[in-house]
């Protein structure tokens, strides 16, 4: 058990500031026929918007954001079970996120800690800031996304994590990155 994990995995989280560009390289992974797990937090807040909720309502009401946080750690956790151990799968965000976002809410983190420790990722990746570009789930100022940022390197720091940071580089280049610091050959994708 490795820094108080339960399981371990060959699972690898993908991370960072929101604009950073984590989406894009999980779909250019999914393209080469990786195994890929979509943001749960985008999906939930796109789901809420489409019942008639607003950014504002989802995002700033406390209570709001307290539902919100859970629910998405709760989904992450039931999708994080029914995945493989041994299988490589790239993940867009880990559950250690949800201890920074707990903490940017105001919510106690013990909950999000714990949760953070039942999986061990085989590597997590930190991906260095680009533009901040808001749309329909994005609401932070630049100023937000690089304390997320700081607060990120620090939650998956706190739990054992050796971060590998990824330079701003074209999407390809990204993914190209990743797989050779994880020694992964591309022929290697679909099994």
């Amino acid at each position: 058990m490795k820094n108080n994990f339960i399981h371990e995995t060959n699972w690898v989280a993908i991370t960072g500031a929101p604009s950073s560009g984590k989406t894009s390289v999980i779909e250019e992974l999914a393209k080469r026929g990786f195994a890929t797990q979509g943001e749960v937090a985008r999906e939930l807040i796109e789901d809420l918007l489409k019942d008639g909720k607003t950014i504002s309502e989802i995002r700033q009401n406390p209570e709001n954001v307290k539902e919100l946080q859970r629910r998405i750690i709760d989904l992450k956790f039931a999708r994080e079970k029914a995945l493989d151990p041994e299988r490589t799968v790239f993940m867009d965000r880990g559950m250690a996120d949800s201890v920074t976002y707990f903490r940017i809410a105001g919510l106690d983190t013990q909950e999000a800690e714990r949760m953070s420790r039942i999986f061990h990722y085989k590597a997590v990746f930190l991906f260095d800031r680009l533009p901040l570009i808001k749309d329909s789930a994005r609401i932070e100022s630049e100023i937000e996304a690089a304390r997320i940022d700081k607060m990120l390197a620090e939650d998956y720091k706190a739990l054992g994590y050796e971060l590998i940071r990824v330079p701003v580089m074209p999407v390809a280049a990204r993914a190209d990155f990743i797989l050779r610091a994880l020694n992964i050959k591309q022929d290697t994708a679909a099994w």
